[in-house]
């Protein structure tokens, strides 16, 4: 398509609105799902670093039997 004007371009042919709600809506999405997957890499993190603090020292024979 060939635009003459800037007001041209976003109003699309009648179908702006529609078209750049979709863009809007699909970068929202986009955004939450980063922002999602953030929160819970530092939730995972956390966890583990718990879980390495907790756990006994390594090296030691967990059964107690010494063969």
């Amino acid at each position: 398509m060939n635009w003459n004007s800037w007001s041209a371009f976003w109003a699309m042919g009648g179908d702006g609105v529609y078209v750049w709600g979709a863009y809007l809506v699909a970068l929202i999405v986009a955004a939450t799902e980063i922002g999602i997957l953030a929160l819970s890499r530092r939730a995972i993190l956390a966890h583990l670093g718990r879980f390495v603090r907790i756990r006994p020292a390594t090296g030691t024979n967990a059964g107690g039997n010494s063969r």
